[in-house]
């Protein structure tokens, strides 16, 4: 690849005839590994104006890593669609839950359901959360290895420094990208709330937020799915390994912002302190399980980061698990931020965490634990 961007865009989409009544509906999910996704064109012939009109679908899930060559089918059952950025309306982004052919059974990583449930029951407490989604930007420099973006290939850059919210051709590298992700995610009606560069050379980092329960997690997925289907366009690989480059480089979190009626109410500081900081405290090493694969590979304590076998927490703190924002201390109520979420997490299963732990007294926890290994293990 040149460090040339082209406009592939025009390349590769035809304008539909505006004669076209279709809509065409891009069925998106998560795949067997848990962390990416796949997708698929469905043809219909009449609008879509609520979720009820998209039908549940299948694909051979023997290709996706969720099940085997004799019992391949998987069911597809949308749960929520936004505008298409792509190809413009009336299309449309359809996220799908999925399910063995029974249509009862999650399939493997499929954990929106639980979240789903969990939040459900903590509706009450209004949950928000905003996930400050942090990437790397991977370059090809032949046909198996990859490397950041504007680096020397197979060599380094100039030291971490320059490139936090960075300008210049010298010290940035990627906006294109960011820039049309953000873009794009407001034309199909992600609840965005900003992009910017990282600590990292071609390290980036886009928030989505605030956003209440499920929401969270189906809006991040989404922007995901965006970010990577531009990242075809650019000819760039969207890295979200936790540690990519080993070394002195920083690596690449999903740091979860979190509130509630109790944290945004009078005296929302001191419950944070005295009474939720200490739940997040007792379940420390048991949530971390459910943050993100080779998470501790990031959680070194160096890097902006806390200890993976040690809780802390302090106003202000970027080297903390648990940071709570000057200007909550300040007016004495609002949200805190968990450091600790790998950038490779399932936002459905951390969110669905923060709010059993915080909310319902740690319900859930085994579940989650349990449902995330029978996804890990081998196919039969």
């Amino acid at each position: 690849m040149t460090e040339t961007v082209e406009h592939l865009r025009d390349f590769n989409y035809y304008k539909l005839n505006q004669n076209v009544t279709q809509v065409l509906a891009e069925y998106i999910w998560i795949d067997g590994t848990g962390e990416r996704m796949r997708s698929k064109t469905k043809v219909y012939q009449t609008p879509i104006t609520q979720i009820s009109d998209l039908e549940w679908w299948t694909y051979d899930g023997s290709s996706t890593e969720q099940a085997n060559t004799k019992w391949s089918e998987i069911y597809l059952k949308p749960v929520v669609y936004v505008k298409d950025p792509f190809r413009g309306d009336p299309h449309i982004l359809v996220l799908c839950e999925t399910y063995l052919p029974d249509k009862k059974t999650p399939a493997r990583y499929n954990f929106r359901w639980i979240a789903n449930e969990i939040m459900e029951k903590a509706k009450d407490f209004k949950p928000w959360f905003g996930i400050e989604q942090e990437y790397f930007l991977l370059k090809r420099t032949g046909t198996t290895h990859i490397w950041p973006l504007g680096w020397p290939t197979g060599g380094f850059p100039y030291p971490q420094g320059r490139y936090y919210c960075s300008i210049g051709e010298r010290n940035n590298f990627g906006r294109a990208l960011a820039e049309a992700h953000l873009r794009a995610c407001l034309n199909a009606g992600i609840k965005i709330a900003g992009v910017n560069a990282e600590v990292a050379p071609s390290q980036w980092e886009f928030q989505i937020g605030i956003a209440e329960g499920i929401e969270i997690g189906d809006h991040l997925w989404l922007a995901r799915y965006i970010l990577e289907r531009l990242g075809e366009e650019f000819g760039i690989d969207i890295n979200y390994d936790p540690k990519p480059i080993q070394g002195d480089w920083n690596g690449s979190g999903a740091h979860t912002n979190y509130s509630d009626v109790k944290t945004r109410g009078e005296g929302g500081y001191k419950y944070i302190v005295n009474e939720l900081i200490p739940l997040l405290s007792n379940t420390h090493k048991e949530v971390l399980k459910l943050y993100g694969a080779n998470n501790e590979k990031r959680l070194t304590g160096h890097h902006e980061t806390s200890s993976y076998d040690q809780f802390s927490w302090g106003d202000g703190s970027r080297g903390g698990s648990i940071r709570v924002p000057v200007i909550t201390k300040e007016l004495g109520a609002g949200y805190l931020e968990d450091r600790r979420p790998a950038a490779n997490i399932d936002p459905y299963l951390v969110s669905a965490v923060i709010v059993d732990v915080a909310l319902l007294n740690s319900t859930y926890v085994n579940q989650l634990k349990q449902l995330l290994v029978q996804s890990a293990k081998p196919l039969a």
